[in-house]
């Protein structure tokens, strides 16, 4: 059972509502997005590391998972998103462009230089 509620912004301006849960915490075989998280204050998060997934139940790879512990992650905020990947992958890239998590370093500039490139067609 969640912990509590809560909106992520990206940079876009569009919010999305993500569940708290533990970090070890069990998820059904469902497609959805993640943040690891550290709370700073009470109900003020800071976001370790921002992923997508087909499978919230392997959301992770070992190395993603032991960078926000050690970044400090206690919590693990999702939802499930049954609308894609090229959707959950859009979503990933508006948080991370909009918070540059630690342990997505490298992916914001990586949105930044495909929003350039997409500007650049337009």
């Amino acid at each position: 059972m969640p912990d509590a509620e809560i909106y992520w912004a990206g940079q876009s301006g569009k919010e999305y509502v993500y569940w708290v849960h533990r970090i070890g915490t069990f998820f059904n075989n469902e497609p959805g997005n993640y943040v690891y998280a550290r709370e700073v204050e009470s109900g003020s998060w800071e976001a370790i590391y921002v992923g997508q997934t087909e499978s919230l139940e392997r959301r992770l790879d070992p190395e993603k998972e032991a960078c926000a512990r050690r970044h400090g992650a206690t919590h693990v905020h999702v939802h499930t998103n049954r609308s894609g990947e090229s959707r959950r992958a859009a979503e990933q890239a508006d948080l991370v462009a909009k918070w540059a998590p630690v342990c997505n370093l490298g992916q914001a500039e990586a949105v930044g230089q495909a929003q350039e490139k997409g500007t650049e067609r337009a």
